[in-house]
């Protein structure tokens, strides 16, 4: 796979484009900055008076309601929640977004699963960063940058390729590493990272290590030391360097036990459950079932993350963080 740079990308891809950030949350809000720094246009699409509004006056971007940013934007990036995005189109976008303009997401959700159907003029295309937007801003600012995903679903001007990698490049994506999907490869591969591995998995995996121990009687603080806290420091050697890297700084025993015991936790039985994700991911089973959700009030959804927030080892960690210097926010940091 060829990792795009800056030298890749042709000089004023989107030089004198009117950008417009939809959404001026994690990502919107990082976005936003970076974009302005690079030099160019850009205005936040935001309720006056909210939350939005003010934190992008006090980052000095132009703010305006959100049709009228759409109003003679040439590239508008829709970066609300997904749940939000088919509202946002149908009663600020379709209506006001000049012929021709592009329409911009940071995840390929909306237009996979039919939420949204772009007008026929419209420049459908993706950029998503890899990393959260705090992460995205602190390395733009570093002069580096984080990797990102970009995809063109439809090229109607035929600027749509220039539009995904010259605004990627405004928001230091080329300058961390850029690289070619398509919307239903990140997608299906962002889901179901986030429900097998990243998210689900490793909650699942932590809370049931902790019962374990804490079931055959060993003391709650020292399961959740063994079981969640010292899990990022396996997690930070995995990023920086890999399976190989962690190999390097574990000790002989801890690699033996991996090896021998992994494979009997993430089993033949797990892969299949895996599988069957997947599987309900590409048909778009699980995007119905989480658009029902939301349109029933969310009550099943409400339940199951408080069910989380209640599991004993949340009332354990707590307590011990409460003793740990280095995670506490300085008051004049938060001040």
């Amino acid at each position: 796979m060829q990792i795009y740079t800056n030298d890749d990308i042709r000089p004023g891809a989107i030089a004198g484009q009117r950008i417009a950030i939809i959404g001026y949350g994690s990502q919107g809000r990082a976005h936003a900055q970076n974009l302005r720094d690079s030099g160019h246009d850009v205005v936040a699409g935001v309720r006056e008076g909210g939350k939005g509004w003010k934190n992008a006056q006090a980052d000095g971007i132009p703010t305006a309601e959100p049709a009228e940013a759409v109003k003679g934007a040439d590239i508008i990036a829709i970066l609300t929640p997904d749940m939000a995005q088919a509202e946002v189109y149908k009663t600020v976008v379709e209506p006001n977004a000049k012929q021709g303009s592009a329409l911009l997401f940071a995840h390929g959700f909306s237009i996979i699963y039919e939420r949204i159907v772009p007008r026929d003029d419209m420049d459908v295309i993706l950029v998503a960063p890899k990393g959260p937007g705090d992460l995205v801003r602190r390395e733009f600012q570093r002069g580096r940058g984080v990797p990102s995903l970009f995809a063109i679903e439809k090229d109607v001007t035929g600027k749509a390729r220039d539009r995904a990698m010259g605004y990627a490049k405004g928001n230091g994506g080329a300058t961390g590493g850029l690289l070619e999907t398509t919307f239903r490869e990140e997608t299906e591969t962002d889901l179901f990272g986030e429900q097998a591995v990243l998210c689900g998995g490793a909650k699942e995996l932590v809370i049931s290590g902790f019962n374990t121990l804490t079931e055959a009687g060993y003391q709650p603080e020292i399961a959740y030391f063994e079981c969640l806290h010292e899990l990022k420091l396996i997690v930070d050697l995995f990023y920086e360097g890999g399976i190989t890297k962690m190999n390097e700084f574990i000790s002989e025993t801890a690699k033996w036990g991996s090896v021998v015991s992994g494979p009997r936790v993430i089993n033949a039985e797990t892969r299949a459950r895996m599988k069957e994700i997947l599987s309900e991911i590409q048909s778009g089973q699980f995007a119905r079932e989480w658009i029902a959700e939301n349109e029933a009030g969310k009550g099943a959804y409400d339940a199951l993350v408080k069910a989380d927030s209640d599991q004993t080892i949340e009332a354990v960690g707590a307590s011990l963080r409460e003793r740990m210097a280095w995670l506490q926010t300085p008051k004049s940091e938060a001040a």
